[in-house]
């Protein structure tokens, strides 16, 4: 008797290649995220009066103030160049993360709700 579609049992040869690039890709994802995660990015504000450095994990590791900034009677002042350097160092680690997964994915974006 003649097969007819479908298939007998264990996954189609696409599905099954499909089921091993995914599982590729996620690991090196995770492998991606590590390494990311060891990066640290560092920003200056106010022409480099004001440094911060954090993790790819977002954590803040280093404020570094030159004297001139700190100026008892202009406190706003720091504190806006301290936000503004803080905001471009999380902007360079998030670019940077978003770069590492384009690249993995192949400019494929979202993966239809994968999570990716």
């Amino acid at each position: 008797m003649a097969k007819r579609g479908g298939y007998q049992g264990g996954m189609p040869g696409n599905m099954g290649n499909l089921m091993k690039q995914a599982q590729k890709m996620q690991r090196q994802m995770e492998e991606s995220q590590k390494s990311l995660e060891e990066k640290e990015f560092t920003a200056a504000a106010g022409g480099g009066a004001v440094e911060v450095t954090v993790t790819g994990k977002r954590e803040v590791t280093k404020v570094k103030l030159s004297e001139e900034v700190v100026d008892p009677d202009d406190i706003e002042m720091l504190e806006d160049l301290i936000v503004a350097a803080t905001n471009e160092a999380l902007r360079k680690a998030e670019e940077e993360a978003a770069a590492a997964m384009s690249k993995l994915t192949g400019g494929m974006g979202g993966l239809g709700g994968l999570g990716f």
